[in-house]
């Protein structure tokens, strides 16, 4: 089988998750800078073969898209001209920055380590893969 990869996209970082090759877990990949987002990708998918691609959708408590949405569809519009054989589904990514925090301090980090942005943003790619994979499984 292959992996599902998921972005968690911002204008300065991209939280990326991944799944293993059986797609039942989701581990945090890494975090990069949102301007070398696809070269990571291209050198990624050069060595790992990836079958789909989730991308955060953000939006607001009433459902109406956010402020960002703008800068991340201009991101998946540059993705799918850049890989257009590969399967992009969107997924709402509301809450995944909250329960990334909660979960840096259910696991015990201390505040300093709370503070790491990178962290985060590498923790709410991997709840909302986590999240597609249990959909998925129901």
């Amino acid at each position: 089988m292959s992996r599902i990869l998921a972005i968690d996209y911002g204008q300065k970082r991209t939280g990326i998750a991944v799944t293993d090759e059986l797609q039942i877990i989701a581990s945090g990949l890494t975090t990069v800078s949102s301007d070398t987002l696809i070269p990571f990708l291209k050198d990624y998918f050069s060595k790992e073969r990836v079958s789909k691609v989730l991308i955060g959708e953000p939006k607001q408590m009433n459902g109406e898209p956010s402020q960002s949405t703008d800068s991340i569809e201009a991101f998946v519009a540059q993705f799918s001209a850049t890989f257009p054989e590969m399967k992009v589904i969107r997924v709402d990514e509301r809450f995944t920055s909250k329960m990334a925090f909660q979960s840096m301090i259910d696991g015990g980090l201390k505040k300093k380590q709370r503070q790491n942005k990178a962290l985060i943003d590498e923790i709410a790619a991997t709840i909302l893969l986590q999240d597609y994979l249990t959909r998925k499984m129901i």
